[in-house]
């Protein structure tokens, strides 16, 4: 049997309809957490900028949006350190004037 022939048999190097739906599946249910995360970021970003915030308030503001980052994708921390943390430090430097 041809490698052609197993795939349209369902054979061993086939993915079955079931395993791309579920692939599928998997896929829009991570980018459906990517975009809440996104606007959450973006959302506090824009609370900090326009709020009459302590820093204290603001570094809580902070802190929640990671525990949120930490809900949807556990175990990611540094990866939220590497690309959300230096924005946030950028708007808190902004915002309290601080070098």
């Amino acid at each position: 049997m041809t490698d052609d022939q197993d795939r349209r048999k369902g054979g061993k190097g086939a993915p079955s309809r079931r395993d791309g739906k579920v692939m599928s599946d998997d896929i829009r249910e991570e980018d459906r957490k990517i975009r809440r995360l996104r606007f959450m970021v973006d959302f506090t970003l824009e609370y900090i900028r326009t709020q009459r915030l302590t820093h204290d308030e603001a570094i809580l503001a902070v802190e929640a949006v990671k525990r949120f980052t930490l809900k949807l994708f556990p175990g990611k921390e540094e990866t939220f350190d590497l690309i959300y943390a230096p924005r946030f430090k950028r708007l808190l430097n902004q915002k309290f004037q601080r070098s």
